[in-house]
């Protein structure tokens, strides 16, 4: 059996459905899943993450573990160790973490996956730098305008499908060759705001106006549903990134056997959103 702890998120729902279609036996966890959230044959198991004790009836009988941190627990200073004894405890062998891009660079720190290494079971760890589902934010505006509105408009960023981490998830946690390994996950290329902008107007077919923000609306913009440092951090990536951060890995390919997902892609399946 395997465990997908953060089933609902944009990585999980579609972890949990890939697993699912390959006859795996899996158990959905996130504080409110019902089985109205997962497919047919999935075990949904609510459970609170600050009480790992919590999760004992979830991780019974498992082989394997998705673990996705979520925001607030991250912003509090998560430590994910009770959850790794937790999982040991139960018989749990191997550990797909879901970390970030922002430890290779420099930007996060590596403790959480210093944590994850040290936890006693089989270990990988992947690395998403900005996901396309981030481009979500601009549905509403879209809908209601068809405009985008965002700051640095020309400045790329390789942004990655979730359904391409979700898919790398899955295999790691079904092959052990994959113990050991960190793998940093992108899409297949650059793409600037402006060029996301126009991708949603094509699997639209219709224009959609792009409107460069400046730097000070996006952090008013941001701080509403983000901690300060994570704003000032976000902002310092979207505009000024790292040549380490523009760089498109090889990884998902490695791993997949096949080209990441472009931007145009997730938009095509997910146009509905913007319609």
């Amino acid at each position: 059996m395997i465990v997908v702890i953060g089933a609902t998120g944009n990585v999980g729902r579609p972890l949990v459905r890939a697993l699912a279609a390959a006859g795996e036996q899996v158990t959905a966890v996130s504080r409110q899943v019902s089985a109205a959230d997962v497919p047919a044959g999935v075990r949904p198991i609510p459970a609170d993450l600050a009480e790992p004790a919590g999760l004992k009836v979830a991780l019974d009988g498992a082989a394997a573990l998705f673990l996705l941190l979520p925001g607030d627990l991250l912003a509090g200073g998560a430590d994910p160790s009770g959850i790794l004894d937790a999982a040991r405890t139960a018989g749990v062998r191997r550990v797909v973490f879901l970390s970030s891009q922002g430890v290779a660079t420099g930007r996060h720190p590596a403790q959480l996956e210093q944590v994850v290494a040290a936890s006693g079971l089989d270990w990988t760890v992947l690395r998403p730098g900005g996901f396309h589902s981030n481009a979500l934010q601009w549905a509403e505006t879209v809908r209601q305008q068809r405009l985008v509105g965002a700051p640095f408009g020309d400045v790329a960023l390789p942004t990655v499908d979730p359904d391409d981490i979700a898919e790398v998830a899955a295999v790691a946690l079904r092959d052990p060759g994959h113990a050991g390994r960190t793998y940093e996950l992108t899409g297949p290329e650059p793409i600037s705001p402006r060029q996301q902008a126009a991708a949603i107007g094509q699997a639209l077919g219709e224009p959609v106006r792009f409107v460069e923000q400046s730097a000070a609306q996006a952090r008013a913009r941001l701080l509403r549903v983000m901690p300060e440092p994570v704003v000032e951090a976000t902002l310092d990536i979207l505009g000024a990134p790292s040549p380490a951060e523009q760089r498109v890995s090889p990884d998902v390919a490695r791993v997949l056997g096949r080209p990441p997902r472009a931007f145009a892609d997730w938009a095509r399946r997910t146009v509905d959103a913007f319609c």
